[in-house]
């Protein structure tokens, strides 16, 4: 009978793994997170991390050194490719890379990295995260709404700097030049220090889909840096182990919103 009652007991704990507890699965992101997003005379350098991550729940993966990664002013389109120039660091205990950057004139930045592909085992597929983030130096603010002509892309709708918490962010989505209508975007906190805990995994990941324009907006809740990946399936494959797989496109910008001020 104590045999019987294991047996039963173990049967009853492995149905719960397999079928009550649903497996963990994180949104990924490619990350391009600058020390500021606004300089002033006083503030004349910007760190740049870039990276590979889970935001909401702080981990990470090894990010190697990017295709391309560059700043473009978007008031005279010149582009800076700093690709040569990046350092490696560290994120989260993962491989990433770096660099400080001078700022020499006023203008709106770009800055943005286009990954070599990360194979997922778990999905059996690739990742290709084009990722980009904007800085405003000295006073500028124009050109921010300009594509850029990337695979993929989220131009602005919305001033991607210099806002309060509670703003509402527009962007839309662009794949190959076009604007990417019905798409899917992932949008997450970075929850550094991982002081937050999420109610429950639906959470931790918040999803919208574009518009028949490509459109898409959201109103983050909380002070900080937030990221929306506007995912794509490419039209190609690549190969892994012989077998072609798919790639998945990510078109990734990096948004931070800042607290609202406190009166006296």
């Amino acid at each position: 009978m104590r045999k019987k009652n294991f047996r039963n007991s173990l049967i009853v704990a492995v149905f719960s793994l397999l079928f009550l507890v649903p497996p963990q699965a994180f949104a990924h992101f490619g990350a391009v997170i600058p020390s500021s997003t606004m300089l002033d005379q006083s503030h004349r350098q910007v760190r740049i991390l870039f990276a590979f991550t889970h935001p909401f729940e702080q981990h990470a993966m090894d990010l190697e050194k990017p295709e391309k990664a560059s700043v473009m002013s978007m008031e005279t389109l010149k582009e800076d490719i700093i690709t040569s120039r990046l350092k490696p660091a560290t994120h989260l205990g993962h491989n990433a890379w770096q660099i400080v950057y001078k700022v020499k004139r006023p203008s709106v930045y770009c800055i943005y990295m286009i990954p070599k592909p990360y194979w997922e085992p778990a999905e059996e597929t690739y990742i290709k995260h084009i990722t980009k983030t904007y800085i405003a130096a000295y006073g500028a603010e124009e050109g921010w709404e300009k594509p850029l002509g990337l695979e993929a892309e989220i131009v602005p709708f919305t001033r991607p700097f210099g806002l309060y918490t509670g703003n509402v962010f527009r962007g839309r989505v662009y794949l190959k030049g076009k604007p990417a209508p019905n798409r899917r975007v992932e949008i997450e906190y970075y929850n550094k220090g991982k002081k937050l805990k999420a109610a429950t995994e639906y959470m931790v990941t918040q999803v919208v889909h574009t518009d028949d324009q490509g459109i898409f907006c959201y109103s983050p809740p909380a002070p900080g840096w937030w990221a929306f990946a506007a995912l794509s399936d490419a039209d190609y494959t690549i190969k892994h182990d012989g077998e072609p797989k798919s790639v998945e496109i990510g078109a990734v910008i990096w948004v931070r919103f800042l607290p609202w001020p406190q009166g006296k």
